[in-house]
């Protein structure tokens, strides 16, 4: 299992961005997330690598179009590129010619083509705090898996698939058309190169029947809205033998009653009375991680100041230290006196000079003076 997010995501642009869109938006975040500007700063670092990788692929016609098609399976087990080396591009070169093949006179090892099984999506929704944490948990879902009578082969048990006597065996039959060679999917065997004479009754020849299964899903911490688990294989089944697709799970975060994220910083709104603001004191605001978190007020604090606590944010997805926790303090009128508080109030009101208050002062000596 692995955590992927899309790479037109990460730079910021639509799929059907041109060359020019996707090098000027890389460029921007190259410059916001560099590690010589973010010094020390995990996530920028981890960012700054991320958006490299995806323009890595997407900068490369051959490797953004397989990536278009495939996602992340383009490049998995060593076929991305991205690493170097000729090794590399083996499994890269084998999507490239099914994704180009029928234009370029088909592929290696005869022809054959098996047609792969669907990719599921399956949209999961958890609490900030599981995405802070991790979860796990299980899921049931309706997929097709290969049959149990015919093991996935699609023929009746004790008989076997013919070759085909369309393509004899290539799945794929050429025609001459002009001065060219045309080769196409043999239209009798659909590219598998066999056919079956006595098909399967329990899945009709498909090699595949639906079946209902349970899957583990381990969610990392710091996931975030919109992240990406990709299952390998967990797909439909493939016909007759041919590998499954895969299962992704999108991840949806649920609003919290108290944060609101913004990427790894954590913000909230703490309303303080006008005495703290006035005279200073702390707050103490409940984390994630189920700390108490202190948050010193100074005197004179105005409503709508940020306070940033550091390291108590969500955590780094796939990387080390946490984010920072801000909050926005409000300070609250009171609504309700007793007789006690109103008269001490009325003896501070008559001891006031303008000063304490500079900027509503300030205010209405230039509207005073604006009108004449």
């Amino acid at each position: 299992m692995t955590t992927e997010v899309d790479y037109y995501e990460l730079l910021q642009v639509e799929r059907t961005a041109d060359d020019a869109t996707i090098k000027s938006s890389y460029r921007k975040l190259a410059m916001k997330y560099h590690p010589d500007k973010n010094a020390g700063c995990k996530e920028s670092e981890a960012k700054f690598k991320a958006i490299s990788e995806a323009y890595d692929c997407l900068k490369d016609p051959q490797k953004r179009a397989a990536y278009d098609r495939f996602g992340h399976a383009a490049f998995q087990n060593g076929g991305g590129g991205h690493h170097g080396g000729q090794g590399d591009f083996g499994a890269f070169s084998d999507i490239f010619e099914s994704v180009f093949g029928e234009f370029m006179g088909g592929g290696r090892g005869g022809g054959r083509q098996q047609r792969r099984g669907a990719d599921l999506r399956y949209d999961m929704e958890i609490s900030l705090e599981q995405a802070f944490h991790g979860h796990s948990t299980e899921i049931t879902i309706d997929v097709s898996g290969p049959c149990e009578t015919c093991h996935g082969s699609g023929a009746t048990p004790g008989t076997k698939a013919k070759t085909c006597t369309t393509c004899g065996g290539h799945g794929k039959v050429r025609a001459q058309q002009g001065f060219f060679m045309v080769e196409r999917t043999c239209p009798t065997c659909h590219g598998a190169g066999e056919v079956i004479a006595e098909p399967c009754r329990s899945c009709r020849g498909e090699g595949r029947t639906d079946k209902t299964k349970t899957l583990k899903i381990e969610i990392p911490p710091g996931v975030d809205e919109g992240t990406r688990i990709r299952l390998s294989g967990e797909g439909e089944a493939g016909a007759r033998g041919a590998p499954a697709g895969d299962l992704y799970i999108f991840l949806h975060v649920t609003r919290h009653s108290l944060y609101e994220r913004q990427g790894t910083t954590l913000y909230a709104n703490a309303p303080i009375s006008f005495t703290t603001a006035a005279l200073g004191g702390e707050i103490r605001i409940p984390g994630l991680d189920g700390e108490e978190h202190v948050i010193k007020i100074h005197p004179g604090t105005q409503s709508g100041r940020e306070m940033r606590h550091r390291g108590a944010g969500m955590p780094v997805l796939q990387g080390r230290g946490r984010g920072d926790l801000v909050v926005r303090l409000e300070v609250e009128t009171p609504t309700k006196l007793t007789a006690k508080q109103r008269e001490l109030l009325e003896e501070f009101r008559k001891t006031e000079t303008g000063e304490e208050c500079p900027q509503s002062s300030g205010f209405f000596a230039k509207l005073k003076a604006a009108l004449g």
